[in-house]
Order: structure tokens, then sequence, then C-alpha cells
């Protein structure tokens, strides 16, 4: 069921610039006035500003610019039905207590959001920065009971769908780096991570993680960070808004995933991948189990294998491995 505060955020939100009336807002979810206006004093408390006028209502003058449930459940545009959203204020990993909710039997779909995390992580379990507030750090739940050979080509499929949405979203090109790095410049502003438990031959829990950075300032990033990774207002040089980004997100993220699990997102992956594809005919290291192979980018095969000519002209396959991009020689 919405919540008060999510119904009037909406309403606010679908009039804007307009004046909302409290006696409407009041009639629509069957409260009184005194009700209307207990809410929206917990939306001030939240960081929210509203201008009032006697006899024409209200409007919103100002959002929060940390992540707000009922703000991000106001704007999504996608909600499949069962589908919940967990905002909290700080964590260890999203990945991991998203992992918790499904052992305890939540319904899916479902997203956890947090502020802040204390032990976010990435491929390999290297940390990934996540104690600033004007990022996203999101995980969504999902039972897909399938093979798991069917999931070989998914966290390829979501990346390239955050790449078109951040694209939409900030008129910029974002690349994807193989298998799960979102790029904008050569810099990193973005990671996905796919973790799945598996029962006999089919995959009974799937959650996918994406760490993005989106207003954290020039100049905050700390060490080796400074020169590897960027901030999505960093390169549109102005904040974005994260809550509606958030929202936006979601949408997508749903949406690709149900494309996904119905076998449709095969009659658009491959051009989607070329789209967004940093690496192909582009002169790579990869590190695989210790082994460093050197070669030319050729492609993806149907499993999501990355494709690579190395320097003797063979052509290899590879599933898994560490890639930086080489200077052309």
């Amino acid at each position: 069921m919405l919540s008060a505060e999510h119904v009037i955020l909406r309403e606010l939100l679908a009039h804007e610039p307009e004046w909302v009336s409290g006696p409407a807002m009041a009639a629509k979810l069957g409260v009184s006035r005194v009700a209307i206006w207990q809410c929206m004093e917990k939306l001030r408390a939240a960081g929210f500003t509203f201008e009032a006028q006697r006899a024409r209502g209200y409007r919103l003058a100002k959002r929060p610019g940390t992540l707000h449930a009922a703000l991000i459940e106001a704007q999504l545009k996608v909600r499949p039905r069962h589908f919940s959203l967990v905002v909290l204020d700080q964590i260890d990993s999203t990945n991991d207590e998203t992992a918790r909710q499904l052992g305890a039997g939540r319904p899916t779909p479902f997203a956890v959001l947090s502020r802040r995390q204390t032990n976010g992580r990435g491929r390999f379990g290297r940390t990934w920065q996540s104690d600033s507030t004007d990022n996203l750090y999101a995980s969504f739940a999902f039972r897909p009971r399938v093979r798991p050979d069917r999931m070989q080509t998914f966290t390829l499929w979501m990346g390239v769908n955050v790449c078109e949405l951040l694209a939409n979203f900030t008129g910029l090109s974002p690349g994807i780096k193989w298998p799960n790095d979102i790029l904008f410049n050569g810099r990193k502003a973005g990671g996905m991570l796919t973790e799945a438990r598996v029962d006999a031959d089919q995959i009974r829990d799937l959650v996918f993680g994406l760490g993005l950075n989106v207003n954290q300032p020039a100049g905050t990033w700390p060490g080796d960070l400074a020169r590897r990774a960027v901030s999505l207002a960093e390169v549109t040089g102005a904040p974005l808004d994260l809550n509606r980004l958030a929202a936006a997100l979601i949408g997508r993220v749903l949406l690709a995933y149900q494309k996904f699990s119905e076998g449709e997102h095969l009659a658009t992956f491959a051009d989607l991948w070329h789209r967004y594809d940093l690496l192909r005919n582009k002169p790579i290291a990869l590190l695989e189990g210790g082994r460093r192979h050197h070669g030319i980018v050729t492609g993806l095969d149907d499993e999501g294998a990355l494709l690579l000519r190395d320097d003797h002209g063979q052509a290899q396959r590879f599933r898994a491995g560490e890639v930086t991009l080489e200077k052309s020689s």
C-alpha cells in the first residue's frame, strides 16, 4: 500500500509548477486536512520545501539531495506487481542486505538502496568506495528459476541497459568495459556485480548490484581513485537529481530483467552491445588465473565470452578475466 507521503509527492510532481489544494489531497487520501499538514511537516523534516498560498494550496519548491524512498516511489513509471523498495541510511553492502532479505523470504522483485555502504564491494572482493551520500548504491532481487546457462549474458545485458539510460539521462556517451565497468572518457563511473544462489540445476536467487558515482565533487576521490574515477556530475558539469535518476534506473532495470527472462533481449542485445562496447578492435591485456594475455578484441560470442585475436593471430575466448586497455602501437 502506498504511503500518504508517496501520494502527496506524486500529486505535487504531477501538477508542477501548478498548485495543488490541500482539500483535494485530503479527499484523494480520505484523510483530514490536518493529516495532510502533518504529512507535509514530516516531508519538510526530510529536506523538502513547499510553497503555500491561501486558497491555492501547495507546490514543491525544493527536494532533498539525498535518497528519499517516497520521492523515488512517486517518480516510478514502471512498477511490477509485488515490487517493493527499501531505502536505508547505511548498510554494509546492498548486495549482502538483498541476499539476507531473499533468505528471509521477501517477495520479489525488490530493490535495496542505501545512502552509504560500509563494506561495498566489486568483482574479486575489491572495495567499492561507498561513503558518499552523493552517489547511488543499489541492488535488485529476483527469483528467476532458470538453468544457470540461461544467465550467461545477464550482466552484459543489464550493463548496456544502464548505459542506454545514462545516455538518455545525461545526453552524453557512456561505454561499457567488459564485463562490468561503466566508463566516461576512460574513467570509471559505475560498476556492476551479479551474484546468484543455485539449487541443483536452477538459479534460485539472483542479485544484481550497481554502484554509480552520481554527484561526488571532483577533488574528493581518495588516493588512486582521483585519476581513475569520475562522477556523472563531473561529466555533465552540474549536479543531477539523484532521486529522479534512481527512479529511472529502477524502471530500466526492471524492464530489462523482464525482457531477459522472456528472451526478448535477443533481438536487441547485439546492437546495444556494439553501441556501448569500449573494447572492440582495441588492444588489451587480459589477466586470467595468473596468466596475462595480449591481443585485439574482436567481439563477444553468444555466451558473452570475450573474443581475442592474440599476437600470433590465433583466436581465443575468455569467460572471465580482468581487462586493461593498452596503447595502440
